[in-house]
């Protein structure tokens, strides 16, 4: 079975006009995600919308590696007539496109590589003081991620490097079974649920719009 998981991650954010919606997702929906699923490296792809948070529109591309999106099967695809008027980066505002690379869990397992789109993401992109770095990313793998992974409804949590794009350092990708995962009693009370929490969460900075929820719109 092909891998639909790697080791990288491209998320495409941005807002657009309302009166361009319709049309932007046509553009996305029936011709833009089946092109750069052609392209060697990229494994998976959706589209999810902010019920929390923001930007609104979030396409989220699954990679082998970054290389995926850095070589010239992506760069130099053949592009459409549509392209040429539609898409984020001629319409959009509160665009960007963070490339991203995995950082936790340390290596893709058999379960992961063979796992769909989650119908609903939470997203967090943070900053957090370099001094306390080291310290912040132990906590972060070791205790923040896998007690929240303990909570009925998520899959997994993943967290990821920021390896081109206007992005804060880091994010973490929480994939939910349904939207309402982390508004439930058992995902607050692991937000307290070891001694080290309220200082380590305390050093975060988030990103504005940080952290969203996003539900799944299409997938092919």
């Amino acid at each position: 079975m092909a891998a639909k998981k790697g080791t990288g991650m491209l998320m495409v954010w941005c807002d657009v006009p309302e009166d361009r919606e319709d049309e932007f997702n046509r553009w996305y929906n029936e011709e833009h995600i089946q092109e750069i699923l052609t392209v060697p490296g990229v494994l998976n792809a959706a589209r999810y919308e902010a019920i929390r948070g923001g930007p609104k529109h979030l396409a989220a591309y699954e990679l082998e590696s970054p290389a995926a999106v850095l070589g010239d099967g992506f760069t130099k695809r053949t592009k459409s007539k549509w392209s040429e008027t539609m898409g984020p980066t001629l319409i959009g505002t509160n665009f960007f496109n963070p490339l991203y690379e995995m950082i936790y869990p340390d290596s893709v397992s058999d379960e992961m590589a063979g796992s769909g789109m989650a119908p609903a993401l939470q997203i967090g992109r943070m900053n957090v003081p370099a001094e306390r770095d080291a310290e912040w990313n132990q906590w972060y793998n070791s205790t923040f991620v896998p007690n929240f992974e303990k909570v009925p409804g998520v899959i997994r949590g993943r967290r990821f490097k920021t390896v081109r794009g206007e992005d804060p350092m880091y994010s973490v990708v929480y994939e939910f079974e349904n939207e309402n995962v982390s508004n439930t009693p058992e995902w607050e009370a692991q937000r307290v649920a070891d001694p080290k929490n309220p200082e380590m969460i305390s050093l975060i900075t988030h990103m504005p719009g940080s952290a969203g929820v996003f539900v799944k719109t299409f997938e092919l």
